[in-house]
Order: structure tokens, then C-alpha cells, then sequence
């Protein structure tokens, strides 16, 4: 199902595979994802896009050049699709991975895959039963310097790790009618440091313990949500890791992760808006942090779908998997008991229910 291109130095040249990908949803995180694919993706292109909304995708569409699907259905039984990216709405995206996986597309999902753990099964398990390729969207585990520090740890160079510390912080909150529906800051926020701490400790969670508090806006507590939360979690090697999370850091977009270990630590600090500084007898004064997630993980979504077309081209599995994408919700949903009824939870309570 492949479509083949031969490169730029002739008709001799050795084929590259290209992977022909639709793209279903193309809000805000749908036109970047559709965009990236468009332009800055080796070995990627997009076949066809989609979006509920028919003037953003004939608007989009013409922007890209690409051909816009009259309906879901038309992109999953399209012969020129390879794999479907799902960046729709939340509530949408189980029911859309079990029809691409019973079409026999690869499958994209932004994260996550449901707020319904029952949900979140009925999806992975079609996707098992499909035996279809399937890579959950925690563009995070990509950041370079976010993997610099999985890497000092897989390597050994800090040792056994100890603790880790991850702080998560956005510049300004979402809008309410947003918050809603979002499954609250551990499902919405949260789930990409549980997904993190996985990721650069190298073990499971057996236990989280969450706090919470309403410290940026009353607004928050309507909705049934908190805007400040810390975690603590306990990984199956004895690995502790500590979570700090805010809906507003006024001096922009916060994210730091650090491994102490027996023999040292890695850490990956903030980029900073440009690497110009002023030092004068006052003092230095240096850019200010990056203010958008997506100014700040550009070049991680460029190599979330840089791996996923390359293990598509291979042949092999998607670098974050179906595991990946059950686990961070589970760590949500026992974050959210722990607050509410004031105690550790273990993650098999939550995870077996």
C-alpha cells in the first residue's frame, strides 16, 4: 500500500518509501500535525485530511495543497492512506481507532485515548485484535533534551536511579469551556509527567499520591478541577518521582525533568525564547522562557512522526505502544482517587478495576 518517490538525484537513485497519511481533525493540534506531515517530515505525506468543520478543512486543505475527504469513512477505506492520524476532540478518539483498525490502517492517536479506562480497552484491544501498527502522541519522550536524560539513565551514567523531579508548568490556563471536558489537570496536564516519569525512570508506578489545590483561578473549583497539583509516585525499582504542576507560571512555559541517581544526576532545563543575554553592573538579564507548548516542542513532534514513519518503512513496532497508552491514564485516574479520598492509592486497584 506503499506509495514509492525516488529522490531529487535522478531516476537511479535507490526509492524511499513514502507513507501516505490522513489526517482526521485539523484544529489546532490537527493543522500542526498536518502541517509537519506536509512540509518537515522526511518520508511522510498527507493523502488526506478531514475535520467536522468543512470550511477550516477546504481552508487548510488549499493552504497545504493536499485533497479533502468529504468524510471519516472516505479516508479509512482510501486505498492511497497508509495510516490515520487521529487529532480530533478526546471523546472521539476510541471509536476512531477501532475503525482504522478494522480497516487496516496504522494509527496515530494525539493523546489520550479516552478519559473511560473501559473505553481506553475496547480501543487497544481492537487494535491488538487488528494487528495494526499504533503509536499514542507523548511527543515529549522526543524532546532531545528530555531523552538526553532517558539516555544517561538506560546508559548507566547516573547510576540506579533514586529520585526523579518533574515540574510542568503553563504559561496561562485553558479557557473553562476547555477545562470541562478535559478530564481535569491529571488526565489533561498531568498524564504527560506520569507518561515522562515512566519513560526516564525506566520502571513502572505501583503507587500514586496526589495533592491538590484551587490557587489561580475559583473558576477551577466549579468545574470540579484543580489549577496546582504535586504527585508523588513510587516506580516497581524503589525510584520515587515527584510532580509539580501549575495552570499559570507568569514568566512563561515551564518544563524541567530531573534523574538523581548513585552516581550522579541528568537533567534538561528550559529553552529559552533566543540565547542572547545583557550582563551589565545590574546584573545579566537573558530572554524570557518560551510561552506556547508548541513553540517549545516543535522539533519533538518533527521526530514523534519521524519515528513513527521509520518503524512504519521498517516494518517494526511504533516506539510508544499501546502500553504507553494505557499507563498514564490509569496513573491519572489514581491520582484523581488518591486527592479525593486523602491517601495512597496502588496502581493495580485502579488498573484491574
Amino acid at each position: 500500500m506503499d506509495a514509492t518517490t525516488r529522490s531529487a538525484a535522478g531516476a537511479m537513485a535507490a526509492p524511499v518509501t513514502t507513507q501516505r497519511i490522513g489526517v482526521v481533525g485539523v484544529g489546532r493540534i490537527g493543522r500542526m500535525h498536518a502541517e509537519l506531515l506536509a512540509r518537515r517530515v522526511p518520508g511522510a505525506a498527507v493523502a488526506a485530511l478531514y475535520d467536522a468543520d468543512a470550511e477550516t478543512a477546504r481552508s487548510i486543505g488549499a493552504q497545504l495543497g493536499v485533497p479533502v475527504a468529504a468524510s471519516v469513512e472516505d479516508v479509512l477505506t482510501s486505498a492511497d492512506v497508509d495510516a490515520v492520524a487521529i487529532c480530533t476532540s478526546t471523546a472521539t478518539h476510541a471509536e476512531l481507532i477501532v475503525q482504522s483498525a478494522r480497516a487496516g490502517k496504522a494509527i496515530f492517536c494525539e493523546k489520550p485515548v479516552s478519559l473511560d479506562l473501559a473505553e481506553v480497552d475496547r480501543a487497544l484491544g481492537a487494535v491488538d485484535d487488528a494487528g495494526v501498527p499504533f503509536q499514542i502522541g507523548f511527543n515529549r519522550r522526543f524532546d532531545p533534551a528530555h531523552q538526553s536524560v532517558r539516555d544517561a539513565v538506560a546508559a548507566g551514567a547516573i547510576g540506579e536511579p533514586h529520585l526523579v523531579r518533574i515540574t510542568s508548568r503553563d504559561p496561562e490556563p485553558p479557557p473553562m469551556s476547555y477545562v470541562r471536558g478535559s478530564g481535569g489537570i491529571f488526565l489533561d496536564m498531568t498524564i504527560h509527567d506520569f507518561d515522562m516519569a515512566r519513560y526516564v525512570a525506566g520502571s513502572e508506578v505501583v503507587e500514586v499520591f496526589a495533592r491538590g489545590a484551587v490557587r489561580v483561578d475559583p473558576e477551577f473549583a466549579q468545574a470540579g478541577d484543580v489549577d496546582t497539583a504535586m504527585v508523588m509516585l513510587v516506580h516497581e525499582n524503589g525510584c520515587l518521582t515527584s510532580i509539580d504542576n501549575s495552570r499559570r507560571a507568569i514568566y512563561g512555559y515551564d518544563q524541567r525533568v530531573e534523574v538523581f541517581g548513585s552516581d550522579g544526576m541528568a537533567a534538561s532545563e528550559n529553552e529559552l525564547a533566543h540565547s542572547g543575554l545583557v550582563r551589565t553592573s545590574e546584573g545579566t538579564r537573558e530572554a524570557p522562557l518560551r510561552w506556547f507548548y508548541l513553540e517549545r516542542y516543535t522539533a519533538s513532534y518533527i521526530r514523534e512522526w519521524e519515528a513513527f514513519v521509520a518503524a512504519l518503512s521498517d516494518g517494526d513496532t511504533p516506539p510508544v505502544t499501546t502500553v504507553d497508552a494505557r499507563a498514564p491514564l490509569v496513573l491519572g485516574l489514581a491520582a484523581w482517587r488518591s486527592l479525593r479520598e486523602g491517601r495512597p492509592v496502588p496502581v493495580e486497584e485502579v488498573a484491574t478495576a
